[in-house]
């Protein structure tokens, strides 16, 4: 069975809207992902998310060491199109991106500024599995204490980010999704910690 590019996609746009005013809460996409049978080199729930955010409205960049001919294959499915890091609106991470690369795209990704600061970036990460331990604290709107979270995303990568979201409302949103057909948000109004191995 194929995946309906309305009501399917549909379905993921709302569980991603669900995640994002829930940060930290580990959400499922599995009974649409056993529809999914792209050959892309990338997790399924990566590419339904793409699918689903897109448009011919919006453009994006990708980070990936090995995977640039899935540029054209995103731009064929989203009519969205690439652009240079500074420019996009949303930034595709995939698995093979080298640490260094992805602080170089946070510290040039669009940010938002006062007057609109909805003109910022939403990054797409494949990431490693996603769970509810680690090192990683959530706090802020949408969390009633406290979430831990583990991610792809190293200490850097954080402290990165959090140098984005500093100047509220400035800073970029985040969408995590893994090979177990998760996904996961940080939007920029989530304050994260890294706390501490003891």
């Amino acid at each position: 069975m194929a995946i309906d590019q309305v009501h399917d996609l549909q379905k993921v746009f709302r569980m991603i809207l669900h995640s994002m005013s829930r940060p930290g809460t580990i959400s499922s996409i599995e009974t649409i992902m056993e529809k999914a049978d792209y050959r892309i080199p990338c997790n399924q729930a990566i590419w339904l998310t793409i699918m689903t955010l897109l448009d011919a409205e919006v453009t994006f960049h990708l980070l990936s060491e090995h995977h640039q001919g899935l540029i054209r294959k995103i731009s064929e499915h989203t009519q969205a199109r690439y652009a240079p890091i500074n420019e996009a609106d949303y930034v595709i991470v995939l698995k093979d991106t080298d640490e260094s690369a992805v602080l170089e795209a946070m510290e040039c990704c669009k940010n938002g500024n006062l007057i609109n600061p909805d003109q910022s970036s939403t990054w797409i990460i494949e990431s490693s599995q996603l769970t509810n331990d680690g090192q990683l604290m959530l706090t802020g709107p949408g969390i009633k204490t406290m979430c831990k979270l583990q991610t792809c995303f190293t200490k850097s990568m954080w402290q990165a980010r959090e140098k984005r979201t500093k100047e509220f409302p400035l800073g970029i949103d985040l969408i995590f999704a893994d090979d177990d057909s998760q996904i996961v948000c940080v939007p920029r109004t989530t304050k994260t910690e890294m706390l501490e191995v003891k």
